[in-house]
């Protein structure tokens, strides 16, 4: 009885290493820049799908339920201008988006309900990503009023790499407390990062009482926290109840700090 057991451990051990790590799942929003000063440089382009950022691996992307662009609280539907691609064989999105007026824009996805059978559960992120335009970015602490979000607490566009982002999660409009803010780095289209261990590739934070955390991001680029609780309902699989994932997202981008130059005389 020993030996038995102690051979369907050894399965059950390397079929665990066999497997690897579960990844991480990130609703994606990226602009194409962080930043509009000028109108010849307005016209952006968004990048759209559900990823495993650090190592640029895909999931297919069902078209979202509803894409839109908030500017001054007032939202504008982006889904007729929605153009599927392709990515490493999986489905994805751009859309071009020509920024005419100053002040903070706001691109909003609510994606379909992913089911996930491997966490045997439904997966819903609501993804958010900001761009200043024409030096207007007044509004950059206030929710959009999603089911679940990030609200920024330090300006988002005006992030170094290794200053330290701090955002509040809401979740129906209140803090979330005690949850878990997962965080990984996008390398940009066709690279992957590298991490000297799988469990460095997602950091994770938690939220305090007031549903804050802290994360100082490392490296330069688009960032993501994907802060992660239980929906107060359940949607049906294969004809049973099954539990949903709302993850609130928000891709925040941190520049390069410049060297000093000779100030003009």
């Amino acid at each position: 009885m020993l030996k038995k057991l102690g051979l369907t451990a050894l399965l059950l051990a390397l079929a665990c290493l066999a497997s690897g790590p579960v990844l991480a799942h990130f609703g994606m929003v990226v602009p194409s820049t962080p930043t509009v000063m000028e109108t010849a440089d307005s016209d952006v382009t968004l990048e759209v799908k559900f990823w495993h950022p650090f190592e640029n691996k895909g999931m297919n992307l069902a078209a979202p339920k509803s894409l839109q662009v908030f500017l001054g609280g007032t939202p504008a539907d982006l889904l007729p201008a929605l153009k599927e691609t392709r990515q490493n064989g999986f489905t994805t999105y751009t859309v071009p988006y020509k920024i005419a007026r100053p002040g903070l824009h706001a691109f909003v996805m609510e994606p379909q309900p992913y089911w996930e059978p491997e966490e045997d559960k439904f997966i819903i992120h609501y993804t958010t990503a900001y761009v200043d335009a024409f030096g207007d970015d007044d509004g950059w602490d206030e929710p959009v009023g999603l089911k679940t979000e990030i609200v920024p607490m330090v300006k988002p566009g005006a992030l170094y790499a290794g200053n330290t982002f701090t955002g509040r999660v809401l979740l129906n409009g209140k803090p979330a407390a005690g949850g878990e803010v997962e965080v990984e780095w996008y390398p940009g289209p066709g690279k992957a990062g590298r991490a000297p261990y799988e469990t460095m590739v997602t950091q994770v934070v938690a939220t305090d009482a007031d549903g804050v955390f802290n994360f100082a991001a490392p490296a330069p680029g688009w960032w993501g926290f994907a802060a992660l609780n239980d929906a107060d309902y359940q949607l049906q699989a294969d004809g049973a109840d099954k539990d949903v994932e709302l993850g609130a997202v928000l891709w925040v981008y941190f520049h390069q700090f410049q060297p000093a130059a000779d100030a003009p005389e």
